[in-house]
């Protein structure tokens, strides 16, 4: 899908948990979605262990080749918490105090604490940051993340990530939103439209076609969804797809098939 006027994205999920399996990442279709709103279409997703190496090297190669560089996870107070300082190691400047984060976050601590939860050497890190960087709020826990030149990092807890990426949106400068239409059609296998399909993709080659077979108690079939920057040209696209479905003897639905 060819989007001239948009600037890409790729997100970094960082957590050695997530390729272990331990833990399910919820933040990529979020991320996809939103950043489609925006128009900046999400153009790769990558999950890396908690490997300063490996954080340092990836984000070098990939804020290179995209516009906007999202992490989610690693900015917690814990040991295995390294993506902030691999930031700063990878844009060569100095992991150190932020003074508006540290400010922030001792005085919550101030506050809040009671003597219980105060503001302490591992809390301290989340504080800490590359210099340079601008502060991305969070009202959920107050531990701010922070953007450096077109790389945004975020929580990986969704809740707190959410937050800050609608703090973040508005200073981000996307193109036209990303829209998309779907038609499926129950009984109709995926195979018997591949021809017909890829020469309506040859047709809009600014969309992207993409073709979803689905397994249902009720019955197999095919959905394809088209996405574009052109509203018209998507409307266009899914009705040569539904004249196809139908000239190969199935009876097709607009919208995504029922769950």
């Amino acid at each position: 899908m060819a989007e001239h006027l948009n600037p890409t994205a790729c997100v970094l999920v960082v957590g050695n948990e997530v390729l272990s399996g331990r833990t399910q990442d919820a933040n990529i279709q979020f991320l996809a979605l939103r950043l489609g709103e925006i128009g900046i279409p999400l153009r790769e997703v990558r999950i890396i262990p908690d490997v300063a190496e490996t954080i340092i090297t990836t984000v070098n190669e990939v804020r290179a080749r995209f516009d906007h560089v999202f992490t989610t996870g690693g900015i917690g107070p814990t040991h295995d918490d390294i993506t902030s300082e691999c930031i700063a190691a990878a844009f060569g400047v100095p992991w150190e105090p932020h003074p508006d984060a540290w400010e922030r976050m001792a005085s919550y601590y101030s506050r809040t604490s009671g003597g219980i939860a105060e503001f302490n050497t591992a809390r301290q890190r989340m504080a800490t940051m590359p210099r340079g960087a601008i502060l991305i709020d969070n009202e959920i826990s107050i531990a701010p993340g922070f953007t450096l030149g077109n790389v945004h990092v975020m929580a990986g807890v969704p809740r707190i990530m959410r937050a800050m990426f609608e703090s973040l949106a508005p200073r981000l400068r996307g193109g036209p939103p990303i829209v998309s239409a779907a038609v499926h059609a129950p009984g109709l296998p995926e195979g018997k439209i591949a021809g017909g399909l890829a020469a309506i993709q040859t047709r809009y080659p600014e969309l992207d076609l993409g073709s979803y077979p689905y397994y249902r108690a009720a019955g197999n079939g095919v959905a394809i969804v088209a996405k574009g920057t052109d509203e018209q040209a998507v409307a266009a696209a899914i009705a040569e797809v539904t004249t196809l479905m139908s000239s190969l003897g199935g009876q097709p639905m607009q919208g995504e098939p029922p769950s």
